[in-house]
This record gives C-alpha cells, sequence and structure tokens, in this order.
C-alpha cells in the first residue's frame, strides 16, 4: 500500500496548515473556547477554502473524500490544539451524501456553502441509551392525521443554536420483519413549538456547546422526513462510521500538538545544568510517544481509505481505530504534560485542554467498550477459516 500522500492531498494539508496557523493563535482559541464556537467570518473561510480544494465535477454535498476530511480536520486540529466545530460540518456534509435522496436538505447545504452558518445539529443519542441506538425510545406515531415526535435526545452539538434538527426515530406506524425496528430521519426546524433545549455543563470541548432536547408532541410534517421510506439503523451505522473517523482525526492532530509542545519545552528547558530532553527518562517517552503518533495515523488513514472504498472489513478497521486512536491520544497528552512539568497542569498550556478533549472522545460516538463489542466478532469471523 503507498502511504505517500497525492500532490493534491499535500496542497489540501498545506492550505488549511496556512488557514490554521494565521487564525489559531493562542489568545483566539483560548477566547473562542470560552465563547463556546468560532466567529462567523472563520467558519466561512473554513468553508471557502474546503471547496476551493473540492472536486469541481463532483455532485456530492462533501466534495471530497473521508480521508482528505480526516487530513483537514488532523491538521486543524493540530494548529488549534482544541476540538474545533468542522469536524461536526463535514460530518453532517456526508450524512447528506448518503441521504442524498432526501431533496429538502439541498437549501440547508447551499447555505452552509454561501455562508459558513450551521447546516443542522444531529441527535441521536438518549439519556438512557447513550453508545446503545438500539434502545432508542423516541419515536413518531399518526395520530389523528398527524404525525407526531416525542421523545428525548442527549448530548447533541448545537442542540440550542442550530436551525434544524435531524432526529433519528422509532416509526411506529411502520411494520418490520427485520431484527430492527423501523427507523425513520427527520429533518426538524428547531423552532416547532413543543421542543426545548437544556445545555449541558462538561469537561473539556469548549468550542462544542452540548444540549439535551426534548420533544412534546412535537407536530411534523411528511416532507421533513429524509430517510427512505423504510430507513433502517443499519444505514444509521453506517453513518456513525464517518462521525467516528472524524473524531479519530481531531485526537490525532491534538495529540501532535501536545507533542510538539513537549519537544520545545525538552529542547528549551534546562534542569540541573543540561537540557531536559537529554534525560533518559524524557528521550524514552518522547520515543514512545513518536511511535504511538505514527501507529495512530496509520490506523486512521486505514480506516478512512476503508469506509471510502466500501472495503469488505471497514467495519472491524473503524472499530479498531475507535478503541485504539482516543485512548492513545490520551497517553500521548498525559506525557506531554508530564513532560511540561507544573506548567503542563495549568490553563496556560494548551497541552491540558488537549488531554481534557482528548479524553471526551473516549466517550463521544461510541465508548472504547462499545468498541470492543463490534470488532471481536468481526475479528472472529475474520479467522474463521485459519
Amino acid at each position: 500500500m503507498d502511504f505517500n500522500l497525492s500532490s493534491e492531498q499535500k496542497k489540501l494539508v498545506a492550505s488549511f496548515r496556512a488557514f490554521g496557523t494565521e487564525v489559531f493563535t493562542p489568545d483566539h482559541v483560548s477566547q473562542w473556547c470560552k465563547d463556546q464556537g468560532l466567529p462567523d467570518d472563520v467558519m466561512k473561510r473554513f468553508v471557502d477554502t474546503y471547496y476551493k480544494f473540492s472536486d469541481k465535477e463532483s455532485t456530492s454535498a462533501a466534495g471530497h473524500s473521508l480521508l482528505d476530511q480526516a487530513l483537514i480536520i488532523e491538521e486543524l486540529s493540530r494548529c488549534a490544539g482544541a476540538t474545533l466545530p468542522f469536524q461536526n460540518d463535514l460530518f453532517n456534509l456526508q450524512i447528506v451524501d448518503a441521504l442524498s435522496e432526501a431533496g429538502n436538505v439541498d437549501s440547508a447545504v447551499a447555505d452552509y456553502r454561501e455562508t459558513g452558518r450551521l447546516m443542522f445539529a444531529l441527535a441521536i443519542s438518549e439519556p438512557d441509551g447513550g453508545s446503545d441506538v438500539m434502545s432508542m425510545k423516541t419515536s413518531t406515531r399518526t395520530l389523528d392525521g398527524k404525525i407526531v415526535l416525542n421523545g428525548r435526545k442527549s448530548y447533541v452539538n448545537n442542540g440550542e443554536y442550530a436551525p434544524y434538527i435531524v432526529v433519528a426515530a422509532i416509526d411506529a406506524d411502520a411494520q418490520t420483519d427485520d431484527s430492527y425496528p423501523a427507523l425513520a430521519l427527520w429533518l426538524v426546524p428547531r423552532n416547532l413549538k413543543g421542543i426545548a433545549a437544556v445545555p449541558i455543563d462538561k469537561i473539556g470541548q469548549d468550542m462544542l456547546p452540548f444540549a439535551s432536547l426534548s420533544f412534546q408532541d412535537v407536530e411534523l410534517k411528511p416532507e421533513y422526513r429524509i430517510s427512505a421510506e423504510h430507513g433502517d439503523f443499519r444505514r444509521l451505522f453506517q453513518m456513525l462510521e464517518y462521525g467516528r473517523v472524524l473524531l479519530c482525526a481531531s485526537s490525532l492532530g491534538m495529540a501532535q500538538a501536545a507533542m510538539e509542545d513537549a519537544c520545545a519545552h525538552a529542547r528549551s528547558r534546562k534542569a540541573f545544568g543540561v537540557q531536559v530532553g537529554r534525560f533518559q527518562q524524557i528521550e524514552t517517552m518522547l520515543t514512545d510517544m513518536e511511535l504511538r503518533l505514527t501507529n495512530m495515523r496509520s490506523i486512521l488513514y486505514r480506516a478512512a481509505w476503508a469506509v471510502d472504498k466500501g472495503d469488505s472489513e471497514r467495519r472491524l478497521a473503524v472499530a479498531l481505530m475507535k478503541r485504539y486512536i482516543p485512548e492513545t491520544s490520551v497517553e500521548v497528552a498525559s506525557d506531554a504534560m508530564q513532560i511540561l512539568g507544573g506548567l503542563g497542569y495549568t490553563e496556560s498550556s494548551r497541552t491540558c485542554r488537549v488531554w481534557r478533549d482528548c479524553r471526551g472522545n473516549q466517550i463521544a460516538e461510541g465508548t472504547d467498550q462499545i468498541m470492543v463489542y463490534i470488532a471481536a466478532p468481526l475479528i472472529v469471523e475474520k479467522y474463521r477459516d485459519f
């Protein structure tokens, strides 16, 4: 396998490196974490740069492969040393492509390309379900000729602010012979009567505000439905693969930032008259950190490639990636904090922010434990004939 980036990918990364270096200064990042989001002009510049390098002949909303998107998120997360809203935007574009038959999302995508504003929030997880989407209780039902939505969703990024919400709900009207209940996806205007949002205070990932949403007798129009008539859980599971790749790209980029900060400190800091980077313990830590980064990068690119190509082992590749990268990025950040000493445990160091954000990624988009549940049966099947 050729592990070298193409010339186009190198240009893509270089462009976003220039963008990220200019925009994500320490003062800016600190302020935008307090503001829980990025200014509109930064979002617009991102969109302009993103589509500048997209395939002009492509009819997809994403405009780039998932691997290209991972490269972008990795680079910008490295520049910022923080979780950024862009990964959600790119995930949303992949969702739009997965639901390409639904023309009612076209206006949201067009507005995003024109302004850089939020397209929609994604409401899947539930308070009692978390990563177990099969325990979903939010549902739609036809009552007196009206489609009514009821239920609760949690950990919804930008749930308070997005103009639309893509809600996954059990279709109580549908009959199915499948082992999975019928599932539908709805593009719901945020301002409908019966929708309430409560912000969630959390540790880290400050630029991604979370909210809990409740839906009480929310009346939906048939045209709000954006999945096929009998949408199912299998399709949802495939869509989540995109989000997991982009989340892991963010973890890798932030871990790289922590590594760079640790190396800079190891070069400049002296203790007992010796550069600390020459201490054997520090040399060992830096070597192991670089090894982890190399492994994470290989696993990430393999998973993104597998999803792009529809490879038969894509589910396993994504599960192994999600099992390994967030946890390993926390280890890299933790070692970087130790190398930085007392500075690493203060708010003046971005490394402590990297640690918090990467730790959150161990839980987001399916916990480490859920990935074991997904991966193990696939591994057993893979070696059936050996």
